[in-house]
């Protein structure tokens, strides 16, 4: 039976970081941040992706699970909207859905800023940092100032409401310009701490190990490879099983600050084995962008960076889990949002699936979002024949949509969604039967002159299986993720479109195509 199922966003979308009772990341002080319906009604603020109350924010850090929460650390700048006073602001979630802003838990201090990392839970106390009941919380980061870049360490004995700088930092110091963003992990097989930071300026990761977080001792490197035109940054390495086996490989992640496949900032990723000393890339058949670089994308969309995923996700969960930055480094410091400047994308679980092309890393929405899902339409034998069927405002609209549909291509050339739609604007979600491809256009979504790089159309590649594609979306006020074919594909970019305009079309051009399921 043909059909299209839209679930619809209703106020009950309205609760992932809003109408939460915390205190005001920028001061620390109880009562300045409160349930408030201001949040509710701020022009482009996203509704069920975080943000932060107000000010800059750009990469995720620290993101660890501990005592039934899971921590979310970000790049934050205190005092001002635009990137600077680099510290580490502070939420936690016990369903990835609802946030909680704490204070800030590592601010800038003495021309020191706090740059990226990552957190884990010392559970064996090998630092020596826990009290002997509980086990310590552990933040490594890059500490920024004075010409160089370090790796220091701190930890928390208080579930991460307060922290401790660590008085034996530096812990890793090469005197370097440029040598950031550590992602640790507890490697079982060898008994360390394996730590993976990035060397940016050489397009090189280097492995470190250690038994106690304090003491390391280089283990090797990788790099160059991939994509190179860009810095390298935010790295990860993790095992991740293949669908519909028992079998498993390692993937590490890294962030280039330019020359993605969609341009700018963007985010690639190796298949390969870890030995605990060695990171070995197996061989696949990558894309490629327009410089001719060989990679393999994790989004194909403009804006998804600094992606890292969490520690210590219970292993009965049994999910790896990610977030990335939903913005550009070409224009993040341009978006047009006051008081906040910024959004994390949806929580994403991530799996390896054997396609045609080989091993390809797949994102899969974090299931607790489903919660979300409001009231419920769906539409059976839905058929255009070479044309556009416009939904009305009763049946089908609004600015917060999650949509599920399995498309028959028929003979059309070209098919899709046009969401946010009103006089002149319009964001496309579409596919290119000729091409293979699947598209975001947001040339005409809105707002788009505030940076010459923002507007554009950009896509990645996506099979015909018997004769269908499978999207889900995900549209927010001022987003849109798309998944195609259960996450093969993914795009991720952000739109500012008119606040009144909220019609939904579904196109079909060159031909017939219909929602089937």
């Amino acid at each position: 039976m043909a059909k299209l199922s839209i679930v619809i966003a209703t106020a009950c979308m309205l609760h992932s970081v809003l109408d939460i009772f915390g205190e005001d990341p920028s001061t620390g002080r109880l009562s300045d941040y409160r349930k408030t319906s201001q949040y509710y009604y701020e022009l482009h603020r996203p509704q069920f992706h975080f943000t932060p109350p107000m000010n800059w924010m750009n990469d995720p850090n620290g993101m660890v699970f501990y005592d039934g929460e899971y921590h979310l650390f970000y790049q934050h700048n205190p005092h001002g909207n635009t990137w600077g006073h680099m510290s580490w602001g502070h939420a936690v979630s016990k369903d990835l859905v609802h946030w909680e802003h704490l204070p800030i838990a590592l601010q800038d201090h003495y021309g020191v800023m706090i740059f990226s990392g990552s957190a884990v839970v010392d559970f064996k106390n090998t630092s020596g940092f826990g009290d002997g009941t509980k086990p310590p919380l552990v933040a490594i980061y890059t500490g920024h100032g004075h010409g160089k870049q370090t790796q220091d360490i701190a930890y928390s004995d208080d579930r991460g409401r307060t922290w401790t700088k660590y008085e034996g930092n530096p812990v890793i110091d090469l005197n370097m310009a440029d040598f950031r963003d550590p992602k640790v992990f507890w490697h079982e097989a060898s008994h360390k701490w394996v730590m993976t930071v990035s060397i940016p300026l050489e397009r090189k990761l280097r492995f470190y190990g250690s038994s106690n977080l304090k003491e390391w001792e280089l283990l090797s490197e990788f790099g160059p490879a991939g994509a190179v035109k860009g810095i390298w940054e935010c790295p990860d390495l993790f095992p991740l099983e293949i669908e519909g086996t028992h079998h498993s490989k390692w993937v590490l992640i890294v962030n280039i600050g330019s020359g993605s496949i969609a341009g700018g900032s963007g985010c690639q990723y190796f298949i390969g084995e870890f030995d605990g000393t060695h990171f070995t890339v197996d061989s696949a058949s990558p894309q490629s962008n327009a410089s001719g670089e060989q990679a393999n994308w994790v989004d194909h969309g403009k804006d998804f960076y600094a992606a890292v995923s969490w520690s210590d996700v219970p292993k009965e969960d049994g999910r790896r889990l990610w977030l990335g930055w939903l913005s550009n480094w070409q224009y993040a410091n341009n978006i047009p949002t006051h008081p906040w400047r910024s959004a994390m994308s949806i929580p994403r679980s991530l799996t390896l699936r054997g396609t045609s092309q080989g091993l390809r890393l797949i994102q899969s929405p974090a299931k607790e979002l489903r919660k979300l899902r409001g009231k419920e339409i769906a539409y059976h034998e839905l058929e255009i024949m070479n044309g556009t069927r416009t939904f009305t405002e009763g049946e089908l609209s609004g600015k917060r949509l999650e949509i599920i549909a399995t498309i028959e291509l028929g003979s059309a050339s070209e098919v899709g969604f046009r969401l946010r739609k009103g006089k002149d604007e319009a964001s496309l979600v579409g596919y290119d039967v000729i091409r293979n491809t699947l598209f975001v256009d947001r040339t005409q979504s809105g707002d788009v002159a505030f940076h010459e790089d923002f507007g554009g159309k950009h896509e990645g590649p996506l099979a015909i299986e018997n004769g269908h594609i499978h999207l889900q979306i995900f549209l927010d006020d001022s987003s849109i993720e798309v998944f195609g074919n259960l996450g093969e594909t993914v795009l991720s970019e952000r739109i500012f479109p008119s606040p009144d305009n909220i019609s939904v079309e579904y196109f079909s051009k060159g031909g017939d195509s219909k929602i089937s399921s």
